[in-house]
This record gives structure tokens, C-alpha cells and sequence, in this order.
């Protein structure tokens, strides 16, 4: 899969699932942005990382949540390197709660963060796209958005949610050489999952047909097929990667 010399913009780059894509792509040949929240240090850590192996990548203050931010962001990459051709949607949050007690912050934090920010860099993107007649646009999903647990109306909302919109933008960027898929990950090992993990690992990886939980090299092979060159004609698309969690069985 070829992504070498081309130009990727990651959301949450610094850890867990949206490192191991921003090291996928610059292991690949792609000079990488990624935007971060807050965390200097674990952000200069990855850039530090990729430097030593002799990879370019380039760490970016910014909340996801602001159409504001999401506009600069893409301005400041496009004027370092001319153009952008691959855009991760990853950011994202968990604020569950049962739906009798979830406050309205709960929900607008994680709609905000997982859905909205979509929106905001993938609009801000467009234009640069359309005039290269060239994208590969990846917006991070989740299996929640077909499996019901309790306490993720607003986690679940938003990634289905992401599903929708990607098919939708799919449609319309196709003849302009823009592809728009997703990638809805299972259980994979992360800082954001690592409660879970400890409290019910076990019975978590009984319900996985693989019998193990994913890990982050494991989302990030599956971006760069949807980020390479080679997945031209494939658009629209929700790749799940989840051990055969999501097909039932025993």
C-alpha cells in the first residue's frame, strides 16, 4: 500500500489508536501532522520517536471541537507542505452514564469531540482536496455504533453518527477523486479502554471470536489501506476491525 511523499493529517495523534496511525503512515513514507488536546510531552514523545528512525512528523496544538482550530490546523499544514492528501479522523472521548442520570454535558462533550470534530476537519479539507483532485479521508468509528452496551447513548449516537456522515461526504467528493471511509474499531488496548480491560478483560476476550483484544498497529493497517493509493475505487465503506466480535455466535 503506497502512501510514500504524501501528506497525513491525524486528529488525537498522541497516543494509543491515533499513534500507532501516525506511526503507520510516517513508516510509510507520509510527512504527519497530528493534532493533540493538552498533552505536550506524550505528543513531542512520538515526534522525537519518528525523528530518531529518520521520519518526518509535525505535532499541533489544537481542540477538535472548534471549526475555528480545524480551519488553522489545515492551513498551517497545507502552507509547511503544499498540500494535503490524507486526513484520520481520531479523536475521540467516553462520557458514559445511563441515559436517567447522563447530565447534558455528557452528551455534548462526546458528540462534540467524536462527531462534530468530523465535521469541522473534513470540511476544512474539502476545498484543498477538490483542487488537488486527490483525498483519502478516514473518520474513526467504533463497533458501538451496531452493539448496544448500556451507558453509551451518547458514545453510540456519535459513532453512528460518523458512519452516516462518511457515506454521505462519500457521495458527494467521489468525482473528485476524494474517497471517505471509516474504520470501527472492538476492544482495543488503549489508555481510553484500560478501566474496562482491567475490570472485564477476561470476559471480554470470551466474546471475541479471536480471543484477544486489538491493538493499535492493529486499526492502524487498516487506515492505511483506505489512506494508500491503491484504494481508489473503494468509497462509503465501514471496515470493522473487531476479532469477529460484532458477528454473534458462541
Amino acid at each position: 500500500m503506497t502512501v510514500k511523499d504524501r501528506v497525513a493529517l491525524v486528529t488525537g495523534g498522541s497516543r494509543g489508536i491515533g499513534r500507532g496511525v501516525v506511526e503507520a503512515l510516517a513508516r510509510g513514507g507520509a510527512k504527519v501532522a497530528f493534532v493533540y488536546n493538552s498533552n505536550s510531552a506524550a505528543a513531542d514523545e512520538v515526534v522525537s520517536a519518528l525523528a530518531a528512525e529518520g521520519h518526518e512528523a509535525w505535532a499541533i496544538q489544537a481542540d477538535v471541537r472548534s471549526k475555528e482550530a480545524a480551519d488553522n490546523v489545515i492551513e498551517q499544514v497545507v502552507e509547511k507542505w503544499e498540500r494535503l492528501d490524507i486526513l484520520v479522523n481520531n479523536a475521540g472521548i467516553i462520557r458514559d452514564g445511563l441515559l436517567a442520570t447522563m447530565d447534558a454535558q455528557q452528551w455534548q462533550d462526546v458528540i462534540d469531540t467524536n462527531l462534530t470534530s468530523v465535521f469541522n476537519f473534513c470540511q476544512a479539507v474539502t476545498r484543498q482536496m477538490m483542487g488537488q483532485r486527490y483525498g483519502r479521508i478516514i473518520n474513526m468509528s467504533s463497533v458501538a455504533a451496531d452493539v448496544s452496551n448500556p451507558g453509551q447513548a451518547n458514545y453510540a449516537a456519535s459513532k453512528g453518527g460518523v458512519e452516516g456522515f462518511t457515506r454521505c461526504i462519500a457521495t458527494e467528493l467521489a468525482r473528485r477523486g476524494i474517497t471517505a471511509n471509516a474504520v470501527a474499531p472492538g476492544f482495543i488496548e488503549t489508555d481510553m479502554t484500560s478501566a474496562v480491560v482491567s475490570a472485564a478483560g477476561a470476559e471480554i476476550k470470551k466474546k471475541i471470536p479471536a480471543r484477544r483484544l486489538g491493538l493499535p498497529d492493529d486499526i492502524a493497517g487498516a487506515v492505511m489501506y483506505f489512506a494508500a493509493d491503491e484504494s481508489s475505487y473503494v468509497t462509503g465503506q465501514v471496515l470493522k476491525v473487531d476479532g469477529g466480535l460484532t458477528l454473534g455466535g458462541l
